[in-house]
Formats: C-alpha cells, sequence, structure tokens
C-alpha cells in the first residue's frame, strides 16, 4: 500500500486515512522492521501497547515520534503529513494562516508546524559543490520606495544594509545550491563558506568584484565579472557570468515577500534553508519531496526555543 504513487493532496488523505496507517508507515520509514531505541542502539527493544516501546537498557519508553518533529505534539499525524506535503509542494511557500484554514488548526498551531518543518529543510542546504560555481550575495528587507516617507531609511542602497539583512549564496551549474544568512558581506564572512562547500581541486569559480571575493584565486580558478562597468556577461567567454544565482535571488525574494508579511532576522534562516531546499529538489515529484523530508524528520524543535 506505500509504495502507491501519491500525486495529489487527496490521494494522500486516503492512502493515510488513519492515524495508525500513519505510524506504520513511519515505522517501516526509520527501522525497516527493526525498532530501534533512540536511547540506546545496541539495547534490545521491547514491543508494548498502543504503539509504545521499551528500551531494555535504559528502562524508557518511547514511540517512533520520539526525536522528531512530531514529538510531544497533540495535532494528529495526518494532519502533520498533510502539512508536509502542501510545504513542500508549494513553489513558493504556504503562510501559517493558509496552513491553518487547509487542515483545520489554529494560526498559531500552523506557525510552530511550520517552524518544526522548516527546521528539518538545513539537510539541502550543506552541498558539496564543483564544477562551475557561482557565488554572490542579495539582502533582504523592504524597499525604501514602498515606504511611508517617515519610516524610510537614509544611506540604505546597494551594499548598505541598515534595514537588511545579508545572505550569501554558492549555485553549481545544473546542479544545487547553498545559500546562508550571514552578518556582513567582509572576506571573513564569505570566505570560509566558500572554501568549506566548494571543492577547490574541480572547481571554477565565478563572482562579482565584490572586494569579499578578494584572493579567491590562490585557492580556486577565479573569474571575475565586474558590475560596475555594467558587464554582465565575459566578453571574453560568454559562460563567465553569474546571471543563475541572480535569478535565484529574485524567486527567494519574491517568495518571501509575496507569501510571508514579516520575516525576522532571527527565523530568516530557516526560510532561506526552505527557498534551498525547494531549489535542489526543484526537478524532484512532490511524492519524493514529501518521502524525503520524512526520512529526515529526526530534528525536534521546542516552541520555547522559537520564541527566546
Amino acid at each position: 500500500m506505500f509504495n502507491t504513487n501519491i500525486k495529489s493532496v487527496f490521494e494522500l488523505t486516503q492512502i493515510f486515512s488513519t492515524e495508525q496507517d500513519c505510524i506504520d508507515y513511519l515505522e517501516i520509514m526509520k527501522w525497516s522492521k527493526v525498532p530501534v531505541s533512540p536511547f540506546d542502539e545496541a539495547s534490545k527493544v521491547y514491543k508494548c501497547k498502543n504503539n509504545q516501546y521499551r528500551c531494555k537498557n535504559t528502562g524508557k519508553y518511547f514511540n517512533v515520534k520520539t526525536g522528531t518533529l512530531f514529538e510531544n505534539s497533540k495535532v494528529s499525524l495526518k494532519k502533520w503529513f498533510m502539512a508536509i506535503w502542501l510545504v513542500t509542494s508549494h513553489k513558493k511557500g504556504i503562510s501559517s494562516i493558509q496552513l491553518g484554514k487547509d487542515i483545520g488548526v489554529r494560526q498559531a498551531t500552523a506557525w510552530f508546524m511550520l517552524q518544526r518543518i522548516r527546521a528539518c529543510f538545513g539537510i539541502e542546504n550543506g552541498n558539496e559543490l564543483e564544477g562551475v560555481v557561482e557565488c554572490d550575495e542579495t539582502f533582504i528587507g523592504g524597499k525604501n520606495k514602498n515606504r511611508h516617507k517617515d519610516k524610510k531609511v537614509k544611506n540604505s542602497q546597494g551594499r548598505s544594509f541598515k534595514d537588511k539583512t545579508p545572505v550569501m549564496g554558492m549555485l553549481q551549474r545544473d546542479g544545487k545550491m547553498n545559500a546562508f544568512v550571514v552578518p556582513d558581506t567582509k572576506r571573513s564572512s564569505i570566505q570560509p563558506l566558500v572554501c568549506r562547500y566548494v571543492n577547490p581541486e574541480t572547481t571554477t569559480l565565478i563572482s562579482d568584484e565584490w572586494l569579499g571575493y578578494t584572493g579567491l584565486n590562490k585557492y580556486y580558478d577565479h573569474r571575475i565579472i565586474d558590475h560596475s562597468k555594467k558587464e554582465y556577461v565575459s566578453l571574453q567567454d560568454n559562460n563567465i557570468h553569474t546571471n543563475n544565482i541572480e535569478g535565484s535571488w529574485n524567486i527567494l525574494k519574491k517568495s518571501v515577500s509575496g507569501m510571508y508579511n514579516h520575516v525576522s532576522k532571527k527565523h530568516l534562516q530557516k526560510y532561506v534553508d526552505e527557498f534551498v531546499y525547494r531549489f535542489n529538489l526543484r526537478k524532484v515529484s512532490d511524492q519524493e519531496k514529501f518521502r524525503y523530508l520524512l526520512s529526515n524528520s529526526n530534528i525536534r524543535t521546542k516552541y520555547k526555543e522559537l520564541c527566546q
């Protein structure tokens, strides 16, 4: 039954029509047919009633939701499954207000569910990149032209980010992307990320003329596009440009401004992770996106952590 091809929310609700269906599916994905104690993986496990298990070595009880984003949630797995499907299948995301209406929970509950789901999106934001890699930064925040006269911020154009948050990204041509919220766009913030995620042995690195990239030619075949001279594609080689990552930033900004009323700096990385997850899995079916997140749902976020 669980190998059935799921193509829509309706089919999802048909296949997972009961809470037990959801529990059985999670147990198969997480443990195959042999339950493993989250407290001691080497321990023998005893099956108890009501889908509970007991770890012999520690004496502690657990179930398939222990240590996952579903732990201690009063929301049914049926609603969790539907929420994950909706979040992962929507191209630009979904607001907590809309999610709450779709699955029948309060907006505050939907927001907490979304934050727990977003905490799992980071699984796609740490890829090793190679080949041709484009690097660039963008700034998330309001535009002065859209602000009331009394709320305009002086000298906030370009790379000045008094009222904005910088995000640094790396995109492999025809491949995956990584993107991270950074404190600023100095060399000390940009270059450690490049060196961590971009393979220097097989990479042509392309960036603009920003000083934050100065010195990377020591480690990479570093090509520069000088935007200050209105150069957007190299005259010597039309494959040298940063158009792909700049285009991806447009998608991120439209997603943030069009879907969410406000994104705080504190939670921005989760929204960036969500964008990267969608971008990297853009050619994958909705069913595979859903299963991929479920299989990597062992990240529990507590409400207290979100509200501090």
